[in-house]
């Protein structure tokens, strides 16, 4: 969608992003502390979540939970809150005629809470329902669980349900005074951003009822440890093996080798036709293969997952051993190239159609490290990626032999070991 970007920075503190889109009928809402898991004691770790579904109920205008929710969907409007690793985040999304009452709404919730006892009970109940779900999926597990041995902050939702009894409701009120300040404050909103609206906007912000003390808290020191040997988790119930395999690099790779790792990732496994999926598929061997990259403020990561039956395993890895190295020993034609990146143009073309979506382009990374990356840049920035990048960066990726491997299933911590070895050559220089 057609937009332009506005930064703000208000006198107390709070920064963020005015996403003007002409004509657009909806507006949308996201408020961001830097309040996640990493803030609170090992042993009350689920503080942060528990915060997140009570701050958007009971508050001082409305002294019940359903009282409050009825106000805001009354127009069918959407608000939700998310937490994570080290951000909470709030959320909104109301038709264009009631954006100004859906905001206020929103100030509302997050400077007025009242965190009661009976809701903080309720809730509790909620949360633990939500991580026995979540812990039925098993990919989630494994990710979670090998995010924790490479030294990143996590806990599995197994984990997370034997401490959830250590947090009451004063922890809450005490998280959410610590965090919820407006220096530590950012935003991104979008719909049409009418110069009458941005000051509105700007004024709603700028007189929210928080304490304008701190600062925003700074990100964790997250450096990746490589395994000594596979991780595995046994589950008798699973016939088949979830595996994921990660290789990291201790420095952020810059915004060039990034796009160089999309094109390197839609050859390997984003297609049916792909180098790694395409050609496990057309074996029988696998339903599914995924793959991508991270890129943290002191590390980066690619990573490759799937299930499959223990039978297959030999000859999936050795197809993964094989195009990767492929890859980097520069085995692929520049037609492959330019492929990919017609396919990365298309993807990203579908990407931005809603309001919601056309945020998001800006949201995470903005939240993140505070940047902001010119969309209309990045379909020259896919095609400027040569061949060369492409080898370079695929190589740099494995360069460092930081690496880790991990099994969810029922076949053996053995078969795990033997079977893993077969991936050790991806470490190895070619």
């Amino acid at each position: 969608m057609n937009h332009k970007i506005s930064k703000i920075d208000l006198s107390n503190g709070s920064k963020g992003l005015l996403i003007h889109i002409p004509d657009a009928t909806v507006m949308t809402f996201e408020i961001n502390f830097r309040a996640g898991d990493y803030l609170v004691d090992h042993q009350k770790w689920e503080t942060p979540h528990l915060m997140e579904h009570i701050l958007l109920g009971a508050n001082e205008l409305y002294p019940k939970s359903r009282d409050f929710q009825a106000e805001l969907e009354k127009n069918g409007a959407y608000a939700n809150a998310s937490t994570g690793s080290y951000d909470i985040t709030y959320e909104a999304e109301c038709a264009d005629f009631e954006w100004d009452r859906i905001l206020g709404l929103l100030i509302t919730a997050i400077s007025k809470p009242l965190f009661l006892q009976e809701e903080f009970d309720s809730e509790f109940g909620n949360v633990r329902e939500e991580l026995f779900s979540r812990s039925n999926n098993h990919f989630r597990h494994l990710n979670l669980a090998l995010r924790k041995e490479y030294g990143f902050v996590a806990l599995t939702d197994q984990e997370r349900l034997q401490l959830m009894s250590n947090v009451n409701v004063s922890d809450v009120r005490e998280h959410y005074s610590a965090t919820h300040r407006t220096p530590n404050m950012r935003f991104v909103i979008a719909g049409n951003i009418t110069k009458s609206r941005k000051e509105i906007i700007e004024k709603l912000l700028s007189n929210i009822e928080l304490s304008t003390e701190g600062y925003r808290t700074p990100l964790p020191d997250e450096t990746p440890n490589s395994l000594p040997k596979p991780l595995y988790i046994e589950n008798s119930s699973v016939e088949n093996m979830y595996f994921y395999l990660d290789t990291f690099i201790r420095r952020r790779i810059t915004d060039s080798e990034s796009y160089a790792m999309m094109l390197a990732n839609v050859i390997l496994t984003e297609t049916l036709h792909s180098r790694i999926y395409g050609q496990a598929r057309e074996k029988g061997l696998v339903y599914g293969v995924s793959s991508n990259y991270a890129r943290l403020l002191g590390s980066s990561n690619f990573w490759l997952g799937a299930q499959v039956m223990p039978g297959n395993i030999g000859e999936l890895f050795k197809i993964i051993l094989t195009e990767i190295n492929n890859l980097k020993q520069g085995k692929f034609s520049e037609d492959e190239l330019k492929a990919s990146k017609l396919f990365a143009l298309g993807r990203f073309q579908r990407g931005a159609q809603t309001v919601a979506s056309t945020a998001n382009l800006y949201s995470s990374r903005y939240f993140y490290e505070e940047e902001v990356e010119d969309y209309f840049e990045i379909p020259d920035k896919i095609q400027a990626v040569t061949k060369n990048q492409l080898e370079a960066v695929i190589n740099t990726i494995f360069s460092e032999n930081i690496k880790g491997f991990g099994v969810l299933g029922s076949c053996g911590e053995k078969f795990v070991d033997s079977s893993s070895k077969i991936l050790d050559g991806l470490w190895l220089r070619g």
